[in-house]
């Protein structure tokens, strides 16, 4: 499958998961010394090819349709760590809502309350508000100073990066469903993983977690 097709079949996968509400939502993926990113304005669940920005690793274009102006967040991702070749960034309800809220802790906006959520996403630190579009939105992300393959923008939602596209969509699908579960426990006695537990987990499955910094 080639990287456009694989845009397409993500894209398509979102919508129909209700991660990609309207218009919202841009995908990439790295191939060698180029980003292919989902154009601006387009919809996830309706991409062609003429919905695809071709960028340098710079993220200026290249070619193909204009790039979605949330592109420094890609491009910071890809800049942070050469493993990651996809990234994932949705405005999905559950993502968006725990967005608004003060972080759990400074190195994970989202407490660990499933195993799945550690082994397959690991710990999501909260960036700071900026507007969309804003260039240190991609600085933000690769100068955090944790261990990170995912983080929700203060706000706004949440951005996830995977070895292929597969695995950044797997892990945003994760993401959301670690946000609707402390959403719907927020407020309750509830009962977390535990730090023994969770760097067990953290160990086996090779996920980030760790004791958190200051984000300033």
């Amino acid at each position: 499958m080639s990287a456009v097709d694989e845009l397409i079949a993500a894209g398509a996968r979102l919508v129909e998961a209700g991660l990609s509400p309207g218009s919202s939502g841009n995908l990439s993926i790295r191939d060698d010394d180029r980003i292919l990113i989902t154009g601006t304005g387009s919809s996830l669940g309706r991409l062609a090819e003429a919905d695809i920005a071709v960028l340098d690793l710079d993220g200026t274009r290249i070619s193909g349709a204009r790039s979605s102006k949330e592109s420094p967040l890609h491009v910071g991702f890809y800049r942070r760590d050469d493993a990651y070749r996809a990234v994932v960034h949705l405005h999905s309800p559950y993502a968006v809502a725990a967005s608004c809220l003060e972080p759990w802790a400074p190195h994970s906006a989202v407490p660990p309350l499933t195993p799945y959520f550690v082994m397959r996403v690991g710990q999501t630190p909260l960036l700071p508000y900026r507007h969309p579009g804003d260039p240190e939105l991609g600085r933000d992300l690769e100068h955090a100073p944790w261990m990170l393959r995912a983080a929700l923008l203060a706000n706004h939602g949440s951005i996830v990066a995977g070895t292929d596209m597969a695995d950044a969509v797997d892990r945003g699908v994760e993401l959301e469903e670690a946000c609707r579960i402390s959403l719907l426990t927020a407020q309750t006695p509830r009962r977390e993983i535990d730090p023994e537990g969770v760097a067990e987990l953290a160990a086996r499955w090779d996920s980030p977690w760790q004791p958190g910094l200051s984000i300033h």
